[in-house]
């Protein structure tokens, strides 16, 4: 039957149907062949990449959990030696649990990084991208922010070794030039420090250019007491000595001082008065406690024993003499005699003479 004029060019507009089965049939067969020349490189290029990422997860993962125990073995041993006679100071707990967490906590960090930073590599490496670009623009970048944040890093760095050095601590009073007082907290890029007067100190760890700890290993306390020149130095020797040991037997005394109260001899000799110069290593930290201590038993055990120290009471034999009598006459005058030259030539001139009266001079 033939068609009708009038739907030839509606024909004429489709394709042919056997035309565009056999395009789609070839598109097929490429991307068959293609997936099959080619699957087994995907494949082991996808399961090379899993193993990358499934061991750098699991070696991650043992890394930080080993460092998590290493810390708190750190934190127990702290907690263990908490409440014994050192410590309070040489070990304190609170000290080491922020150090050894500070510590961990860079450890993590450090581990992390170079575990993810390398299978992030391989994993590029794996898919055939050439890492040259890359490393390239990546040390640029480096360069710029290394240089841009110079001070930033120099504080990172000098933190990380003051903490891993164990140069101070919480609790530890220190000297660090451009401030001083007691260590509240202790950082990577900024240590807090509490004054003396209670005001608060933030320090950047890369300022610091010295560090004078006050608190670790002994401390000296000294205490001279100045005497008269006339007192026995085997006695006040003999005094000190008594007075040191009754303090050694006394808590907390007993703690606080590590080694003997020694006169230590003269440290000076006027005409009024000679020095003699006590000393005793002490606990650091504790040194001005045991001197304050020392004063207060020396001067009532000199009081006792009747050892004048320059500063007190006169004696009443040793007040100043009464004043002199005669100090508070004054001279002989010329003008106590009425005779004298001085007297006469004081004398009142007389009044002048009547009208009727007159005067007769020589």
């Amino acid at each position: 039957m033939p068609w009708p004029a009038a739907l030839l060019p509606l024909a004429a507009a489709h394709p042919d149907e056997s035309t565009t089965f056999e395009d789609t049939h070839e598109s097929v067969t490429n991307a068959a062949s293609f997936i099959e020349e080619n699957w087994a490189a995907w494949l082991g290029v996808g399961l090379r990449i899993l193993l990358i990422v499934v061991i750098a997860a699991a070696l991650r993962s043992v890394v930080r959990k080993a460092l998590t125990k290493l810390i708190h073995r750190m934190n127990t041993s702290a907690e263990a030696v908490q409440g014994t006679a050192l410590g309070g100071l040489l070990v304190n707990a609170e000290r080491r649990r922020q150090r050894s967490e500070a510590i961990g906590s860079v450890l993590r960090s450090v581990a992390s990084f170079l575990i993810l930073g390398t299978a992030a590599l391989m994993v590029l490496a794996a898919l055939k991208i050439d890492l040259a670009p890359l490393l390239a623009s990546a040390g640029v970048a480096g360069v710029a922010i290394g240089f841009g944040a110079r001070n930033l890093v120099t504080d990172f760095l000098s933190g990380v070794f003051m903490i891993m050095e164990d140069q101070y601590g919480v609790g530890d009073k220190i000297d660090a030039g451009v401030a001083s007082g007691e260590v509240v907290e202790v950082g990577l890029r900024v240590t807090k420090l509490r004054g003396d007067s209670g005001e608060i100190w933030y320090v950047r760890n890369g300022e610091i250019k010295r560090i004078g700890n006050l608190s670790q290993g002994w401390a000296t306390a000294t205490v001279d007491v100045q005497v008269k020149p006339t007192e026995s130095l085997a006695r006040i020797r003999e005094v000190v000595q008594e007075v040191a040991e009754a303090m050694a037997k006394e808590s907390p005394w007993d703690e606080r001082l590590w080694g003997p109260v020694e006169v230590l001899g003269l440290d000076e000799v006027l005409l009024a008065s000679m020095t003699v110069k006590v000393a005793a290593k002490t606990m650091p930290g504790q040194q001005f406690a045991v001197e304050r201590e020392l004063r207060w038993r020396i001067k009532e055990a000199f009081d006792a024993a009747g050892i004048r120290i320059i500063g007190g009471l006169p004696d009443a034999e040793e007040d100043e003499a009464a004043a002199d009598p005669s100090a508070a006459v004054a001279a002989p005058s010329a003008l106590a005699n009425p005779a004298s030259p001085q007297s006469l030539a004081t004398a009142p001139i007389p009044p002048p003479a009547a009208p009727g009266n007159p005067r007769i001079t020589k």
